[in-house]
């Protein structure tokens, strides 16, 4: 008889008010994956991610698995007590859990720690045959290969936001704020052509994105996979490192194989405050040109930006939306920076005696501030941050950049609309 399997992707309130008022919201990847790897002959599956569904709490599970980052931690842990009551077993996993496997446990039947591909696959086949350990973890880096295509047809509405796919894992680089080296095998690894191409041509909508880290990491790998890419005639996004794009043949074949963006971690436009984080590949003298190269290989730029690291002050925020705009920066990411559990960073601010707030449901990067800023206080960092997002995207500001940038007019004043009427 096979058993009911509830697979969630958890959203909680004040991070879905702020997403949900954003268009371009592609669909969150983990669970449409693990989904794959399910015997459909030992269970029947339900994907149901918060994003744009609610959770069915007044339905009991065989199984109910909820895969855990740090904002929604809290959340989770709410969650997983309910779906309890209702005789459901839980299983959590995800980024949270295998940063803070102990804090997790308390809350679940079963915790799986670190990368799924052999692990999930295995706890599922042990709970089915009522064998299941408390807790399995990933000992040995996975193979990329043979990884079957994501479970797009469970998941409910978002036909133009289910194209993700993703052809590498893993960060090439060590910034100090970030926790990817915490949560995946150290090794970087890149998944085979053929079957990255594979399924992007199971897509049915021509856009999609690379929900890599670090696209460009393997530049041969990449090279290889966009000259495939440009039989296919989609359009698609990715992540990749500033340094990466003074290579004029990867712009070239980019924008051959229809890429429209690039998400460009630009984070600061201060050498110190980048020196502060260890991401010194990002030289701050290269700006003006390597983004002069990207728009003239006809492709649009999504900056990320962080405020609020120990070199900024309260001016940074005019300072940055003036080099934006000289520079035609066509949109941006903007966050606060935050120390997630287990960075070299958190563990700075801990040392210091400079963490503020210990309830993960504020580590969102985006509504709040979770420790005590150097050159400005935490409303000051607040303020600032909201100021310049609705600076960078008021018409004046649009205009600007977009004068600049000249490049993809029309979806980027779109975008930048879009964007301007989320805030």
């Amino acid at each position: 008889m096979k058993k009911k399997l509830l697979m969630i992707t958890p959203e909680n309130k004040e991070i879905n008010a702020f997403r949900k008022r954003q268009f371009n919201n592609f669909v969150q990847l983990t669970m449409p994956y693990l989904a794959a790897y399910v015997d459909e002959d030992q269970y029947e599956i339900t994907l149901v991610d918060e994003y744009n569904q609610k959770i069915p709490y007044e339905k009991t599970f065989d199984l109910i698995a909820i895969t855990v980052n740090t904002p929604n931690a809290i959340h989770c842990y709410e969650m997983a007590r309910r779906l309890m009551g209702n005789g459901s077993k839980i299983v959590l996993g995800g980024p949270h859990a295998t940063l803070l496997p102990f804090e997790a446990q308390q809350y679940c039947d079963f915790i799986l720690i670190g990368e799924g591909e052999e692990i999930w696959p295995r706890f599922l086949n042990d709970f089915y045959h009522d064998r299941a350990k408390e807790s399995y973890e990933c000992t040995e880096t996975p193979s990329l290969s043979k990884i079957p295509d994501a479970r797009r047809d469970l998941i409910t509405g978002r036909y133009l936001t289910k194209g993700a796919v993703f052809a590498s894992r893993g960060c090439t680089h060590h910034c100090a704020y970030c926790n990817l080296k915490q949560i995946y095998c150290k090794e970087y690894r890149t998944r085979p052509i053929d079957e990255v191409i594979k399924e992007i041509e199971h897509i049915k909508s021509k856009y999609f994105v690379f929900w890599d880290d670090d696209f460009w990491g393997d530049t041969d790998h990449a090279k290889k996979l966009m000259v495939e890419l440009i039989k296919l005639n989609k359009k698609w996004a990715a992540q990749v490192t500033l340094d990466t794009c003074i290579d004029d043949s990867l712009l070239k074949l980019a924008k051959e194989s229809g890429c429209m963006y690039l998400f460009l971690g630009i984070e600061s436009f201060s050498t110190q405050g980048l020196t502060s984080v260890n991401k010194t590949f990002n030289r701050v003298e290269d700006y003006e040109a390597i983004i002069k190269k990207i728009h003239n290989a006809g492709i649009a730029i999504q900056a990320g930006i962080i405020f609020g690291f120990d070199t900024d002050d309260k001016d940074v925020f005019k300072r940055t939306l003036e080099a934006c705009e000289n520079l035609g920066i066509d949109g941006a990411t903007v966050s606060i920076l935050t120390p997630f559990p287990r960075t070299p960073l958190h563990k700075k601010l801990l040392d210091e005696g400079r963490l503020k707030d210990v309830d993960w449901s504020h580590y969102n990067a985006k509504t709040r501030v979770t420790y005590l800023p150097k050159n400005m206080t935490e409303e000051e960092l607040l303020e600032g941050f909201m100021w310049f997002r609705k600076k960078f995207y008021s018409f004046g500001s649009i205009i600007k950049r977009l004068k600049v940038s000249k490049t993809n007019i029309i979806h980027n004043l779109i975008i930048n609309i879009g964007y301007k009427i989320s805030r």
